[in-house]
């Protein structure tokens, strides 16, 4: 090799070893700096159940989540198709005045406590079914005062104008009864029972709800998750070589069951660089019931 081929030969050599030399600093460098970017979660997990002492939540399963169990429901639910409830409506057998209220309260149920408190003189006497149930359970002598008719059937055909007069004064004074009297409206929906569609309305909307649940439980077994751990002993749980950020220690829709205590979790957590984030977990900030009032 003369003496020009071997000094091209030299410097490529040499800028090689210079690269390589480099790459293996950055590397060095890197790691270190990566692996103090990182953070860890320690937490425990107690229960205590009625009338007895707190327990740890032993061998349970715990999910490190990107986002809340709760908010990932809200999220499908928002994007499932819902049944068409004006549909639904426009199919029963009932008056134009009913199906329109349905439509405004949104509502296909015609009992309860709920219905019962959209009542005003104003739906009774403007929707036939009400006004119907409503003159059954409170008219003649259940009720002192009750208005009485002065009008007969008869005047019709004898008298259309004074029947439509007296027929008005006796609309207008029953108004006037339920305004003063709205304890009479309690009951009404006891003469709406045949007709009432709401456990039929009720069915259909329920079928959606397995639907939700399984999509929200894959999404969070997939897209949101980040780690999955097991209570030991002592009820304790760790997530190692965690990135920093906000996160959600969940126990997705599973309850834990320690006597008749039968808390879950859905607890934010925030981890900071190179740091370990404590949590205890307890029925204080467990999953609240959802509330079952109306």
């Amino acid at each position: 090799m003369n003496s020009i081929a071997w000094d091209v030969v030299s410097r490529a050599t040499a800028r090689v070893s210079l690269f390589a030399a480099a790459l293996t600093l950055c590397l060095l460098c890197a790691a270190p700096h990566a692996s103090a970017q990182s953070g860890s979660i320690e937490f425990v997990v107690h229960a205590t159940p009625s009338g007895g002492i707190q327990e740890p939540v032993r061998g349970f399963p715990f999910h490190l989540l990107r986002k809340s169990f709760a908010e990932i429901g809200r999220e499908v639910d928002a994007s499932t198709p819902k049944p068409d409830q004006d549909a639904f409506i426009d199919k029963l057998e009932v008056s134009k005045e009913l199906k329109a209220w349905m439509k405004k309260n949104h509502s296909a149920s015609l009992s309860g406590d709920a219905f019962l408190h959209r009542l005003h003189s104003a739906e009774i006497m403007d929707i036939p079914e009400f006004f119907s149930a409503y003159m059954e359970r409170n008219s003649g002598d259940q009720f002192v005062g009750f208005p009485k008719a002065k009008y007969k059937a008869s005047d019709q055909t004898k008298d259309p104008a004074k029947y439509a007069k007296l027929r008005q004064d006796y609309l207008d004074a029953i108004r006037h009864f339920i305004d003063l009297n709205p304890q009479t409206i309690e009951g009404v929906d006891l003469g709406l029972a045949d007709i009432d569609p709401g456990a039929k309305w009720d069915a259909i909307a329920a079928r959606r709800a397995p639907e939700v649940k399984r999509q929200t439980m894959l999404l969070a077994q997939s897209k949101y998750l980040v780690a999955s751990t097991q209570t030991d002993l002592q009820g304790q749980g760790f997530f190692r070589g965690v990135a920093p950020g906000v996160y959600y220690l969940s126990t997705l829709d599973v309850n834990a069951t320690i006597g008749d205590a039968r808390p879950r979790w859905d607890v934010e957590i925030h981890v900071q660089p190179g740091q370990s984030t404590y949590a205890t977990l307890s029925e204080a900030n467990a999953v609240q019931p959802a509330s079952t009032t109306p």
